[in-house]
């Protein structure tokens, strides 16, 4: 695979649920545990603070790459969480 930056896919969501963040963020002032949903996360899989400045630092400087999103949602998910559980 290469390690083009794509476009993020709309309504996919696995970086707003997959990795654990430490900082705080609005309605979660503690951070979120892996593999848990964002409460920032709208029904569509959309951000809600994207664009924001009470958006995470963290969130926002994540870049989506072919690597680690691939082609679907389900595979955005399991690289994400199989980074979470080596770095964890």
């Amino acid at each position: 695979m290469t390690t083009k930056t794509p476009e993020c896919r709309l309504g996919c969501g696995a970086c707003c649920i997959a990795p654990s963040i430490s900082s705080p963020i609005p309605g979660m002032p503690n951070g979120k545990p892996a593999n848990t949903r964002c409460i920032q996360l709208n029904d569509d899989n959309l951000c809600k603070l994207f664009g924001k400045p009470e958006r995470p630092k963290v969130c926002g400087e994540f870049q989506p790459c072919d690597y680690i999103c691939g082609d679907n949602n389900a595979f955005a998910m399991a690289q994400l969480l199989e980074l979470e559980a080596i770095t964890g």
